[in-house]
């Protein structure tokens, strides 16, 4: 079944989100996802669950760091893994909502 996904690739149900579709989106981004990736997608996922809101890269940043340790929370690590915007690209393949202020 095709993915339900918007311009930009989020979709349009979160509820069909799980690890299969998270795996197909993280293909539009030719991303293969790894333990290092679903560390991150879980920590959005769990943000989200609690304050109902994709964090935007600042508190994605302050999230990892404080639950990954100093040497993953930080920009250029989620860059090196998520390319581009990570907090968007983050999101979208956790099957959340884009966040504020990300174009």
């Amino acid at each position: 079944m095709p993915l339900d996904v918007d311009n930009e690739g989020f979709l349009r149900n979160l509820s069909h989100w799980d690890e299969e579709v998270a795996s197909e989106l993280a293909t539009l981004d030719d991303i293969t996802l790894t333990s290092e990736h679903w560390g991150v997608i879980h920590i959005v996922r769990n943000y989200y669950r609690d304050y109902h809101i994709s964090p935007a890269t600042r508190v994605l940043v302050n999230a990892v760091k404080m639950q990954l340790g100093k040497e993953k929370g930080n920009s250029l690590y989620l860059m090196k893994l998520f390319t581009g915007k990570p907090a968007k690209t983050i999101a979208r393949i956790a099957g959340l909502p884009k966040p504020n202020n990300c174009d």
